[in-house]
């Protein structure tokens, strides 16, 4: 049986999005129904929208979601009917090259769910990240599900299925931050902000965030950056130079996905520090350095997919931490909005007002 309900696709390139009817089926076997409880307006739906992704409309949008079990397909042991849990958009298939040498974070043949939801003609819907959560109900693998504790708040929970985990496990995971490292991190948005979470839980000392508005900075501060760059008034290369000894960082965290920022992370470590690329560019970006400043200056230079991360093993960590108070992850949450606000939401993540906007079910 299909179940009607409302969700939000983007139907066309750079068309605003449309909350319209949509059918999503019972589940099969391996699958999971998810009764979403909370999903954040991320960037990467943005990216969908205007064709950025790829060109498989109509998209239906929503990833960073949170949300009940509500049934599941033949053959599920992980979760159960009532269980809370955060929707994963990595899903390791166990089998694949990378998941059989230990590297399951790495997984090549990600699991999605086999059937389609569709529009109410029939039209199959592309969703976003194989998640597809700006609606009632969304049918996911049931390996994208993560069981956590019902104690924690939908709405932070369900920011850990994306841009928390990426900024986190750049830091943590990525970037091997260690106790006593110097970190500069490019882009205090969601993302960045996690990273510079991520960095002081790892027992960073110096940690630096850059960006050109000061509203970004003062979240930044409040995350735990210890020092804080405007790059529209100074030099950031020279500026975190001086903060480190004339030496550059140990991690440099780029989370804006820019040639120009990546470059000034790539010059702002230290020699054999790593620099870090968790922003998301565009497929017509390009970067042009110095293959002799490559081999000279060492060290890595690293992309980080998903904050390198295991759903299963990273999210109930990330969930205890917050119920420990020790990672604030309502603080990310900027406001909770409706279904129907979704494009608004757009409009204000991109101009920089907000950290997260939440839709609540």
């Amino acid at each position: 049986m299909a179940h009607q309900v409302n969700g939000v696709v983007a139907a066309g390139k750079g068309a605003p999005v449309q909350l319209v009817p949509i059918l999503v089926p019972d589940p099969g076997p391996g699958e999971a129904l998810i009764r979403v409880k909370a999903c954040g307006v991320c960037h990467t739906d943005l990216h969908y929208r205007e064709g950025a992704i790829n060109d498989d409309f109509p998209f239906l949008l929503g990833h960073e979601a949170s949300g009940t079990v509500e049934s599941v397909g033949e053959g599920v042991t992980n979760v159960a009917r009532g269980d809370f849990v955060i929707i994963a958009w990595r899903a390791p298939c166990g089998t694949c090259r990378s998941c059989l040498r230990g590297a399951p974070w790495y997984c090549f043949s990600s699991r999605n769910a086999s059937q389609p939801m569709t529009l109410a003609d029939g039209t199959p819907l592309s969703p976003a990240l194989g998640i597809g959560a700006f609606a009632e109900l969304t049918l996911v693998d049931a390996g994208q599900t993560v069981k956590v504790s019902p104690q924690a708040s939908p709405a932070a929970a369900g920011l850990v299925g994306c841009g928390i985990m990426a900024g986190l496990g750049a830091a943590m995971n990525t970037g091997n931050v260690g106790r006593g490292d110097s970190v500069a991190v490019f882009g205090c948005g969601g993302v960045g902000n996690a990273a510079i979470a991520g960095a002081r839980l790892a027992g960073a000392h110096t940690i630096i965030g850059v960006d050109l508005d000061n509203r970004k900075l003062t979240w930044a501060k409040e995350f735990g950056a210890t020092h804080i760059i405007n790059a529209t008034s100074t030099d950031p290369v020279e500026a975190i130079r001086k903060l480190t000894g004339g030496n550059g960082v140990d991690v440099a965290i780029e989370a804006v996905g820019s040639p120009v920022t990546y470059e000034q992370a790539f010059y702002a470590r230290d020699h054999a520090g790593t620099v870090v690329l968790v922003g998301v560019p565009s497929p017509d970006m390009k970067i042009e350095l110095p293959l002799i400043e490559v081999f000279g200056r060492g060290g890595s230079l690293k992309s980080s997919w998903y904050g390198d991360c295991l759903p299963s093993r990273d999210f109930p960590v990330i969930i205890d931490l917050y119920l420990q108070g020790r990672l604030d992850l309502d603080r990310f949450v900027s406001e909770s909005i409706g279904i129907g606000d979704v494009e608004e939401a757009f409009h204000k993540m991109d101009r920089g007002e907000v950290l997260r906007s939440v839709v609540i079910f």
